[in-house]
């Protein structure tokens, strides 16, 4: 007579484990990638050289001090915002048939882009890191302490973490890693409509309205408070009289938006 057989236990949902676990897979597929990773690492640098050592000492903006200290919090906040890298890998697994596979495997639906989600803002916290070693060689100085440049990493790594769901989402919906790189180009003018380069004042009344209420404005006077660097005219706006509780709540608001967007989109088959 057989022994009797255990009844089979159903798999349990596991979000944190399998998330860990596909963040671990994107990171660990950097160290075949070495190009990308010396181009992603670069970036950072030149930006800052750049605008730095070219435009910085071509621009003057009165009263607002040092152009250097006044531009490298906005070069930190488009790093943060930097969507495509995301959209770019999601639409490039979608293409060739990754998600569908992952679709097939016994995990959570979230797990997937919550591990790329982490796993970019953890990469993202690297260039950051990187961005600010070369920032001080240009001029820009932290003036208020250790505290407030940790709390103004740690926005820019939540911002980071919520922005690559809106590249995601992106990615998904393209579905063409081609397509997805040549539509990349339609970032750029969310940097330029913001006070990252120079401040909104100048601007036509209607367009300085969309330019205060830009997340990315709001994020990177929050880095320039909490840094100690030149403020530019909050023109009233109240989120860059408040760019810190603005930053955060601009934070919820798009993880609240395009998390459930994209995990949605990532469950669905094409």
């Amino acid at each position: 007579m057989s022994a009797p057989t255990a009844p089979a236990i159903a798999a349990r949902p596991r979000p944190w484990t399998d998330g860990s676990a596909a963040a671990a897979r994107v990171l660990l597929k950097l160290r075949h990638d070495p190009a990308g990773i010396a181009i992603t690492l670069a970036s950072p640098v030149v930006l800052v050289l750049v605008f730095g050592y070219v435009f910085g000492s071509a621009i003057a903006l009165p009263g607002a001090g040092d152009y250097r200290e006044f531009l490298v919090p906005g070069l930190f906040a488009t790093i943060a915002f930097n969507v495509v890298p995301a959209m770019i890998t999601m639409a490039r697994d979608s293409g060739r048939g990754v998600v569908d596979r992952f679709r097939s495997m016994p995990i959570t639906r979230v797990a997937v882009p919550f591990g790329q989600a982490a796993a970019n803002a953890a990469y993202g916290l690297l260039c950051l890191l990187l961005m600010a070693a070369c920032a001080v060689v240009v001029g820009w100085r932290i003036r208020t302490g250790l505290g407030p440049a940790l709390g103004a990493l740690g926005l820019l790594a939540a911002f980071q973490f919520a922005a690559t769901w809106i590249g995601m989402y992106l990615g998904l919906v393209i579905g063409r890693e081609e397509t997805a790189a040549q539509l990349s180009v339609l970032v750029f003018p969310v940097g330029m409509l913001s006070n990252v380069f120079v401040p909104t004042a100048g601007m036509p009344a209607w367009l300085r309205t969309i330019a205060d209420w830009n997340p990315l404005s709001a994020l990177t006077a929050a880095v320039r408070e909490l840094c100690g660097n030149p403020l530019a005219p909050t023109n009233g706006a109240w989120p860059l009289e408040h760019p810190v509780l603005a930053t955060l709540l601009w934070t919820a608001l798009l993880l609240v938006v395009f998390v459930p967007l994209a995990t949605v989109r990532y469950a669905r088959p094409r």
